[in-house]
Order: C-alpha cells, then structure tokens, then sequence
C-alpha cells in the first residue's frame, strides 16, 4: 500500500479510538450491519467500478473490498490500528469517488458509497482529511464558500459581468437581492475565482427567456466539498447559507448552476445535515439542466442546431444522472441544439464517473496520477463516439474532462450547455443592440 504521507496526511501517534466509537456508534443500526453482513464477495460490483477497471482489476479495487476497513471495526468496537487506519485512508479518499455506480449492480442493493462516507467521516474526525479538503471546510466555516471569496468581490464580480454584457444584450441586468423573484441562482465558486464568464453566459440565458431571477449576496455558493470530507458542522453551514437566503428573499426555487454535486447537496443530502423533518428543503431546489430544458420545451429558448455540426457526446454527472435523476433532459435539449449528437456507451444512469467527482479534483496535485490513471476508462469511452466536443454540465467533470483530453490526447473541446448556447441561441431581434 503506498504511503499515505504522499497525500499529505498522516495517522495520529495516539489513536483516538473513543472519537472513532462515537462515529460508529453514530451509525450502529440495523441497514449498516445489513449491508457489512450479507455482502457475499460475488464481485458484480467489480466490474461496475472504473478503478477497478483501470487498475488492471486488482481485487483490492473492488467496491466491496474498500469498505474491509469499516468492518473490521464494527467487530473491533471501534479498537483500530495504525495499518487499519491507513488502510481506511487509501481506499476511502484515494480509491472511490463514491459515485454509487456499484450500487446499481448489487444485487441486494448495498450502498457502498454510504460506507465509504462513513469511513470518511471517521478519517476526517482524526484529522486524516486531504488538506486541501480540510482548507475548503474551514473557508466555509469562516467566509461562507470553499474559494474564501469577500461578499464585496462576490458582489463586484457580478456587477462586473453585468457591465461587459452590456453591449452585447443591452438592459440586462444581474440582480442581487431581489424579493419575491422566481429563481434564486447559485453558483460554483470557482465561477466568481476563476469562470466569471459563466456567471455572463447564464444571466444572457436568463435575459433572452425573460426569467424573473435574483442573486444571493450570501447563500451563493451551491458546492459542498464538506460533504465529500464528511465534515458535518461545515457540510450543514453551506447549505444553511442557501436555505436561509431563499427564504428571506421569498423566491420560489433554488436553482443550481451546472454542477453535480451541489444539486445533490442542495437538493437532497441538505435537508438530512440540518435535521428539517421530511427530509425537504424549505424551498424547492431545481438544476440547471432541468431549468434549460424548459426553457426550450417551452419555446422560450430558441435555438439554431445548424450552428453546431461537430459531433458532440454528453457526459453523465453521476450527481445528475445517476443519483439527480435528469437522464432524458440533457439528451432533449442536446437534440434541439446540436445536429450530430454521439452517445457513450454505456450512458444515462448507467454511464462510468468522470473520474474527478467526490472531492478527487478539488484534493489537489498529489491525487493527480491516480485521477488520470482512473480516468482512462472516460477517455476511452470518449474517443470510442468519435466526437469532437464533450457537452458537460458539472464543473468537476468538466476540469477532469479537460485533464484526461491533455493526458490521453483525445482532440476534443469540452464545453457546457452554456457555452454551446452561445453558439447556437437566437438572440430575439428586439434584445438586439441598435445598429
């Protein structure tokens, strides 16, 4: 096993074992024991997991052997080892992106990924947490988004993209605060740090369909990398952010930029780190993919598809498709916006993660070699449709895209539906700047 300090992380020189048996005990019910017990290593899980496939289907790779660590303990009570612990560390953080693809193919239905979060959350409790994932809780903690972004540059940037917009689409406006308004939209925050043009190319969006739409001055930052660290107090801050600004400002939905995890965050995991009863939002939480679709199901969103003649495929965010539930929307809309669209084989609920979800990319350099060698099962898919453009509606994937387009030289341009649309929407001619 190779050296955990390679990843920046070391195992306490005292195990703290009564932190390890308060998480365990945490999750001590019936549905875990289930899943640790009935596993019969049948190895249909194998298969279905793409490190295990670029790893030349080492046994050590397959989902149900990731979670030997988890086990162990539960028969321990809780006693762990330096080597058990390490253990825990590589195929937790190093090994799995929890995409829950494994779960589809199990035939008793063990969520594996919950297992792997587990064991993250034990890890991260005696602080074995990739630091940069650490920084990224604590930037959440104390500015409100993982980027350490000032609600004043958050502000100017917006402002900012309003004004470079403004020869373009004359009268567009991004709110910011605005009450009663239909949508409030929230971002990644590496939009603001580093992709302010994709806060441009959605208020275009916005402005051509006539949304009654708002910002958030706090509250706008959709991703949780907490989440993935399994670091309950920042995990629940994020979203407490979002909840509580929607309800503020009164407005009907909660829209999510084109990104996985945060719909997965916002929408579903939020509710249960907060305690609400029913396990919903207090405000209904929409993803960018489904707010498009409508707008061209609806016929707000024109589109002229003789403007893109590549072929182009679409990649499925596990956090979209798999665990979001939006398969057919993404293929609708690619349908009317493009005249050459190439499936992945497999696709939909059943296509391989990128390869950079579940914190990978965000845990930095040291993670690198492993996420491009885990990731050769995306490209290969990839250069097998032949497609000269990857349409990617996550932020994650798209940087993971990127990456393995550099490593395996696939000659593809990964764009998102918002840039796409820049090629492709007709701008209605009384928008259109006066000659």
């Amino acid at each position: 096993m190779p050296d955990i300090s390679n990843f920046g992380v070391k195992v306490p020189d005292v195990i703290p074992t009564p932190t390890l048996k308060t998480i365990l005990g945490a999750v001590d019910h019936a549905r875990m024991k289930m899943w640790l017990e009935i596993c019969t290593r049948c190895g249909l899980c194998a298969d279905s997991c793409f490190f295990y496939l670029a790893h030349d289907r080492k046994p050590e790779m397959a989902p149900a052997f990731k979670v030997q660590a988890l086990r162990k303990l539960y028969r321990t009570g809780g006693e762990a080892t330096k080597e058990l612990l390490e253990e825990m560390f590589q195929r937790s953080f190093a090994e799995c992106t929890a995409c829950r693809r494994c779960s589809m193919y199990c035939p008793f239905g063990i969520d594996m990924a919950t297992m792997i979060s587990v064991q993250r959350a034990m890890l991260t409790a005696v602080d074995m947490c990739p630091p940069a994932l650490l920084t990224a809780c604590e930037n959440y903690l104390n500015f409100g988004n993982q980027m350490a972004v000032t609600e004043e540059d958050w502000v100017e940037t917006c402002a900012w993209m309003e004004e470079e917009t403004a020869a373009e689409l004359p009268g567009l406006k991004i709110p910011m605060d605005k009450k009663g308004a239909r949508i409030m939209y929230t971002v990644n925050a590496r939009e603001p740090k580093f992709y302010p043009q994709d806060i441009a190319m959605a208020a275009k969006v916005f402005h051509m369909v006539g949304e009654d739409w708002t910002m958030p001055s706090t509250g706008w930052d959709d991703t949780n990398l907490a989440m993935f660290a399994a670091h309950p107090k920042a995990a629940a801050r994020v979203v407490k952010l979002i909840y509580d600004k929607a309800v503020e400002l009164g407005v009907e939905a909660i829209a999510i930029t084109e990104c996985g995890h945060a719909f997965r965050s916002v929408a579903f995991e939020g509710p249960y780190f907060l305690g609400l009863p029913g396990g919903k939002p207090p405000v209904p939480v929409i993803h960018s993919v489904q707010l498009f679709y409508e707008y061209i199901r609806d016929g707000r969103l024109k589109l002229d598809k003789s403007k893109i003649t590549e072929p182009v495929t679409y990649q499925d965010p596990c956090n979209v498709s798999r665990n979001g539930g939006l398969c057919e929307e993404p293929r609708y809309i690619l349908d009317q916006l493009v005249t050459n669209f190439v499936d992945m084989k497999p696709n939909r609920e059943h296509n391989y993660c990128c390869g950079g979800g579940g914190g990978f990319i965000p845990m930095g350099p040291p993670f690198k070699p492993l996420r491009m060698k885990s990731g050769k099962v995306k490209a290969d898919q990839i250069r097998e449709t032949g497609a000269k453009i990857a349409c990617v509606p996550c932020h994650n994937c798209y940087d993971q895209i990127n990456d393995l387009n550099k490593e395996y030289k696939l000659g593809i341009k990964v764009e998102s539906f918002k840039e796409l649309f820049e090629k492709a929407a007709i701008v209605p001619e009384h928008m259109k700047p006066k000659a």
